[in-house]
């Protein structure tokens, strides 16, 4: 082994720590805040879920959290808060959540911006079950309501709440912005009653919106005229085909509805934030911030 790579593999191993040190302290500070007081929809247990052991050829490493039946939200408050909100629905193949590298990393980002952040743990099952996006959109519209119904406590303004989904919670993120004011379980209590719909989405590399038998969006994925604006951002080569994404964007466009959609030649999958050798793909967040800023001037509700 040349010097060159055991120095890039020790600072790669450093930075490592000092990450996973820092999400500790994210996990300590930050309290988790459960969606229900009861039971959540269909459930019996209340699980905050089973941290996985980290990867060994992940470095910086990831942490995914998985068997979730109490979902419930970390919330990173913006230190200069300019009034807006995300919900951030990480990735994991809707088996696991990725807390950090699609959590609390976009979340501190979204600080910077002045922007509060809500990173939600949605419920997964580490095991194949049908409509598996389906808790994690019940989730999702619960979670956007709660923080609607705080907006004063936390300095937001309620029609400047948006969602940030990526990978399977990009799917669910995509799902939640064509609910509408449909909501996919039966009220429980006064926060069902507060609108469940974004005011603006971003989908980041998002899993599989389309059906590759019939080439075309999923039949849940009804696009209308009261579709928020959205932020769309794919690589050429990722296996979860950019073409999902494209689609989405095209029925966006049909409608005049106002939307960005950013390909990128290469990069793959499941980045977040975090550079990829030899792709331009961690740029990504340089074209957001400006669309961000837009959407605080802009009226969307």
């Amino acid at each position: 082994m040349s010097d060159r790579i055991r120095r890039l593999r020790i600072l790669g191993l450093l930075f490592g720590i000092l990450l996973a040190l820092s999400h500790a302290a994210d996990a300590a500070d930050d309290q988790l805040l459960p969606l229900w007081t009861s039971h959540a929809p269909g459930e019996t247990t209340a699980e905050p879920g089973t941290v996985l052991p980290f990867r060994e050829n992940e470095i910086p490493p990831v942490t995914r959290v998985t068997n979730i039946t109490r979902p419930a939200l970390t919330a990173f408050p913006a230190a200069k808060p300019n009034g807006m909100a995300v919900l951030i629905l990480p990735g994991g193949a809707f088996r696991r959540v990725v807390t950090d590298k699609e959590g609390s990393e976009i979340a501190h980002w979204l600080n910077q911006q002045g922007i509060s952040a809500f990173v939600l743990r949605y419920r997964v099952e580490d095991r194949e079950v049908p409509e598996p996006w389906k808790k994690p959109l019940q989730d999702a519209q619960r979670a956007i309501s709660l923080i609607r119904s705080r907006a004063a406590e936390w300095n937001l303004r309620p029609d400047r709440i948006g969602v940030a989904g990526f990978s399977a919670g990009g799917q669910a993120a995509a799902r939640l912005l064509c609910a509408g004011s449909e909501r996919s379980y039966p009220t429980a209590d006064s926060i069902d009653n507060v609108s469940a719909r974004p005011d603006f989405g971003m989908l980041i590399y998002p899993w599989n919106l389309w059906d590759q038998k019939t080439a075309a969006l999923l039949p849940e994925l009804q696009i209308d005229r009261q579709c928020p604006p959205v932020f769309l951002v794919h690589t050429h080569d990722d296996r979860a085909s950019s073409l999902s994404s494209v689609m989405f964007y095209a029925r966006l466009r049909q409608l005049e509805i106002p939307a960005e959609l950013h390909v990128y030649e290469n990069g793959g999958h499941g980045y977040g934030l975090r550079p990829v050798p030899g792709s331009r793909i961690n740029t990504w967040t340089a074209a957001a911030e400006p669309w961000l800023a837009a959407r605080l001037a802009t009226t969307t509700r």
